[in-house]
């Protein structure tokens, strides 16, 4: 699995969460200095493996879904969406922590 994200994508994805850049870092358990030095990247983002994989699984875990520049698209590119949001559970069911609750604590 590759764990392909740009500084814009990153930057892009913070802006339809509505969080700034401490906030990200919370989500994504790192520090931010480490968030400031992925968003100034150029292109792609490179460092730690171990990093890269906490950030893009935080962005998941919002609601983020990253779009590569091989997605079927009517013009291409790379990009970031929100996700539908998942259909609500049958009455009688307990509902899981949604990430948007998560993320709520983080605001």
């Amino acid at each position: 699995m590759t764990f392909m994200i740009t500084a814009n994508q990153l930057r892009a994805a913070r802006a339809l969460l509505d969080i700034d850049q401490r906030q990200m870092a919370e989500l994504a358990d790192l520090s931010v200095p480490t968030i400031q030095r992925m968003e100034a990247s150029d292109g792609v983002i490179r460092g730690n493996v171990d990093s890269l994989m906490k950030l893009v699984s935080a962005l998941d875990n919002a609601g983020i879904e990253l779009i590569s520049p091989r997605a079927s698209s009517t013009t291409g590119g790379r990009g970031v969406r929100l996700r539908e949001p998942a259909a609500k559970p049958k009455a009688g069911r307990q509902p899981k922590q949604s990430s948007s609750r998560a993320l709520e604590r983080v605001r």
